[in-house]
């Protein structure tokens, strides 16, 4: 590497080695400087199926018999992947007995259960169509994508029923209750069914697998159309046979119970949890069989990778980046030593993914260290948004590439660092200024447990940063000490204008923040101002 590129300055002109970083000149593209093995490519064969695929990828017969596949930490129950086979495929042959058929969309509602991924599977293999959705969902938002989905079958816990009494599509509950009035179940279509009833159906990969709907925090939720190919290339990067233990619902100090009876050694978590980790697990021996943390669905600060590998140095910490558009993958590290050299990093293109970043701007393809938005493209690559070309086309290209709306850019080894989403930068003087910047700033104060920044409409400047900040209890920390903390470790025009405390800071069910909640309430007349 040439000694003036600097690897700190996003505006260095300097250009790194091609085969470090990935990138061409002569294109534009960045490629995955991880090698494609036989391991990760995408089976040839057009008509495979996800659940077919996946089915698979489980263990020998004889192994399968005994090795368990998926543990209830709250209800203690077990599945065998054999237990989990023959579910799969009795479910499967019931649903189409029932006149399930190709291209049919089920619509489903439950929280993590054993029966979830039985469910799931059961419909790829009939050919149907899956539309899950979140059973914190209002009753209006479950109809909207009930009817949006063009749904024909409602699958249901049956504590979730009384949110469909409006809508009229077929309703399968999920258990056996005594309050089910008569309802057909999963459980019993599963007892009762045959394996290898289901006649052989014609799906192919590029066929529609599943619909499902972006979380709509900077807009109206979209359905986004996966197909098998879709599935089965992000299915090609996760490992088969291990046991998954399961939580319903997500609760910290349930989470840390769990991993201690099951001795779990890998969790997914999104940066919530990484950071209530930090601030109440100090001490806690149940993280001693915990050997790695993949981290996603939000952007994880440099300063809470920091303070989390300071207080866990066993665990290997790893930032990933995907979306709903790309099936969840795009990027990862393979090596820890890699994430620990590039904090802040969300890590290296997949080995089936290619890359841009644009200038916003010009429209220009950037080299390492210019900033832009990311575009991506590859074979897990979303079809398109449902029933609404205007949105796909604003955001598949002509050639395929996805326009992902986040401000990022790639370092001189090929690792990414996404800045923010590019529709949430706040505009001051002139200047562009990242959220997630300054939250990472505030979330490095020992008295702030959470925090989140908004745009503030401003007469003289445009838009001024403010900051809601969740503070320690026992905290006398000062709206006035928040911003002077901020000041003295950002540039003059990022500091933060006006701080709100606020007892718990609104996001999804993924960690997102949910900046537009907090827009509104700031916009609320009765605000008052500092």
């Amino acid at each position: 590497m040439s000694a003036e590129y600097s690897r700190t300055d996003p505006n260095s002109d300097a250009r790194p080695p091609i085969n470090r970083s990935g990138f061409d000149f002569s294109t534009g593209i960045y490629s995955s400087v991880h090698q494609l093995t036989d391991h990760l490519k995408v089976p040839t064969d057009p008509n495979l199926d996800i659940a077919s695929f996946v089915l698979s990828q489980f263990p020998h017969p004889h192994v399968a018999e005994l090795k368990l596949a998926l543990i209830d930490s709250t209800t203690k129950q077990q599945l065998t992947y054999a237990q989990l086979y023959r579910s799969i495929r009795s479910l499967s042959g019931g649903l189409y007995h029932l006149g399930l058929r190709k291209g049919d969309v089920v619509f489903l509602l439950s929280p993590n259960s054993l029966l979830y991924p039985i469910i799931c599977l059961a419909i790829f293999s009939t050919g149907a169509i899956l539309s899950p959705a979140n059973p914190i969902n209002t009753p209006s938002e479950i109809a909207k994508q009930v009817v949006d989905s063009g749904a024909k079958l409602v699958i249901s816990t049956p504590e979730e029923l009384h949110k469909f009494k409006r809508i009229r599509v077929p309703t399968i509950v999920t258990a056996h209750q005594s309050k089910n009035n008569g309802s057909l179940s999963i459980e019993e279509l599963i007892e009762c069914g045959e394996p290898h009833e289901l006649p052989e159906i014609n799906i192919e990969q590029s066929d529609t697998a599943a619909i499902l709907y972006s979380s709509g925090t900077t807009g109206t939720s979209k359905g986004v159309i996966l197909t098998h190919s879709n599935l089965i290339t992000t299915a090609r990067l996760v490992r088969c046979g291990i046991t998954t233990v399961l939580m319903q619902r997500f609760d910290l100090q349930k989470m840390l119970n769990a991993i201690e009876v099951h001795k779990v050694n890998n969790i997914p978590a999104v940066p919530p949890v990484v950071l209530g980790l930090v601030k109440y697990g100090k001490g806690n021996s149940s993280l001693s069989t915990v050997r790695r943390i993949g981290s996603g669905a939000a952007p994880l600060s440099k300063e809470l990778t920091e303070a989390f590998r300071a207080q866990f140095p066993w665990v290997e910490l790893r930032q990933g980046y995907g979306l709903t558009e790309s099936c969840g993958a795009a990027t990862a590290f393979v090596r820890d030593e890699a994430a620990k050299a590039h904090p802040g990093s969300c890590g290296a293109l997949l080995p089936t993914f290619r890359a841009k970043v644009v200038d916003t701007d010009t429209g220009l393809a950037l080299p390492p260290y210019k900033e832009g938005e990311l575009w991506l493209k590859g074979p897990a690559i979303m079809k398109g948004y449902l029933r609404n070309e205007e949105a796909t086309i604003a955001t598949l290209d002509k050639e395929g590439w996805l326009k992902t709306g986040d401000l990022g850019y790639f370092d001189e080894e090929g690792f990414l660092y996404i800045v923010d989403r590019i529709k949430e930068l706040i505009k001051h003087n002139g200047y562009q200024v990242a959220p997630a910047e300054l939250e990472a700033v505030l979330l490095s104060h020992p008295n702030v447990l959470d925090a989140a920044v908004i745009p503030v409409e401003d007469e003289d400047s445009g838009q001024i940063p403010m900051a809601y900040v969740v503070k320690e209890s026992a905290s006398q920390l000062t709206q006035e000490q928040v911003i002077q903390f901020v000041a003295a470790q950002v540039a003059p025009y990022k500091k933060v204008r006006k701080v709100e405390f606020i007892d718990a800071i609104p996001k999804s069910a993924a960690g997102k923040i949910l900046r537009k909640q907090l827009i509104l309430q700031t916009q609320n007349p009765i605000h008052s101002k500092l």
